[in-house]
């Protein structure tokens, strides 16, 4: 009888290991990636549905919808979308082990990646309180050599907010503040980023470190600066001198070569976006551009986008800016424009700029065919009102341009 019983017990225990396995529950996930130095980068994702299960990629303010979320027996496979990556994951009892994979155009890295359900803490489970409010603006200076500015929002313990660069910015970050540490993270498919830092006071942080992707790691530190800014994006790059014009003649996605000098464009105010599939702050300008477009196109604006992707194999390019485009419903051409790994592509093929620095850059050119201002990196929604004030001068730029005659 006893036998019986354990049998049976057994049994019992083996069909809810299994019930577990093949479950993806609802709810908030806890999440972590391990990059090369053994680091940990955590984020939180939301997981909802019933027969057809979606994702929900959770920084800050953002909710980065992940709809093709396939299960498969003992396992999860997550296509995530814009950046060609993918988390092929297995369930260990209610958890998921696996990696987050990048394919890249040479070859593809893998990460560890493991997750937890019903936990909706993202850096330290039970952190000690905070002994220090950093909200507000922060010139940070890195031992790359890169100056940013970093606007903090603090909350109790919860801290959100970005770092700003002259080529763009960081998106949606968010942590916490335990007792006198920083931490921020962010993971949106493509990118995955660590910062921390020691709080030595509500102006001063050091000991900084950034963990970003596979293997970055950085160093930094930041004072509290209230009148820190960056340079005016509309004065790093710009044509060569003895160039007024830029001409110009690309491959769309359907094989159709489009030129600048196409009756489209002419007598338009036509704006040119820089930018590739691979480019977090691409995604965000184009999300912003979709919506300019919708409201200036009638007024006689177009809109052209260049893309410059990671492989010079015209139909990879054209799947991920397929994938892009059907994204975020692009209504204007995406233009195959050239390979890069650099930033020196861009001088090859559009010959007359001068100190290209950075994906994306939106060039601003009027009815006559001029170029009259060139705007280096974005300013996303992550920043706050750095991106209310773009999007101010930047439609007022157009609607000045529109009126002349």
């Amino acid at each position: 009888m006893k036998k019986s019983l354990a049998i049976i017990a057994f049994l019992i225990i083996s069909v809810q290991i299994t019930f577990a396995q093949g479950k993806l529950l609802n709810g908030i996930w806890h999440a972590s990636i391990k990059t090369a130095s053994g680091k940990l980068i955590p984020f939180n994702f939301e997981i909802k549905g019933v027969d057809k299960k979606q994702m929900a990629i959770l920084n800050g303010d953002e909710h980065f919808q992940v709809p093709d979320v396939k299960i498969q027996s003992d396992s999860v496979l997550v296509h995530l979308p814009l950046f060609d990556s993918e988390l092929r994951l297995a369930f260990d009892g209610a958890n998921l082990k696996g990696y987050w994979i990048r394919h890249l155009p040479q070859k593809d890295l893998k990460l560890e990646f493991a997750a937890q359900p019903g936990e909706s803490y993202r850096m330290i489970k039970n952190p000690a309180k905070p002994l220090f409010n950093i909200e507000g603006r922060w010139s940070a200076i890195f031992a790359s050599g890169d100056t940013t500015v970093a606007e903090l929002k603090q909350q109790g313990a919860r801290l959100t907010g970005t770092f700003l660069t002259t080529t763009g910015d960081y998106r949606y970050l968010e942590g916490i503040v335990a007792a006198d540490s920083l931490y921020l993270s962010c993971f949106d498919g493509g990118h995955a980023f660590l910062f921390t830092a020691k709080i030595n006071d509500n102006h001063t942080l050091s000991g900084g470190k950034f963990y970003a992707g596979y293997s970055g790691i950085d160093q930094w530190f930041a004072n509290k600066n209230d009148n820190a800014k960056l340079p005016d994006a509309y004065s790093l790059t710009a044509l060569k001198p003895g160039y007024k014009k830029i001409a110009f003649t690309f491959t769309d996605l359907n094989g159709k070569k489009v030129s600048l000098s196409d009756a489209r464009f002419k007598n338009k105010v036509v704006i040119l976006q820089i930018m590739g599939s691979w480019c977090p702050n691409c995604m965000d300008e184009t999300a912003y551009m979709v919506n300019f477009y919708k409201k200036y196109q009638p007024k006689g604006v177009e809109v052209i986008g260049l893309a410059y992707e990671r492989t010079t194999d015209f139909e990879r390019s054209k799947k991920s800016l397929s994938s892009l485009k059907a994204r975020f419903n692009v209504p204007y051409p995406i233009l195959v424009t050239g390979y890069t790994n650099d930033k020196g592509e861009p001088a090859k093929s559009l010959p007359m700029l001068a100190n290209f620095l950075a994906f994306p850059t939106t060039i601003i050119i009027d009815k006559k065919g001029d170029v009259r201002k060139i705007h280096t990196g974005f300013s996303g929604p992550g920043t706050g009102n750095y991106y209310a004030e773009f999007i101010n001068e930047f439609e007022k730029l157009n609607d000045d341009l529109l009126a002349e005659k």
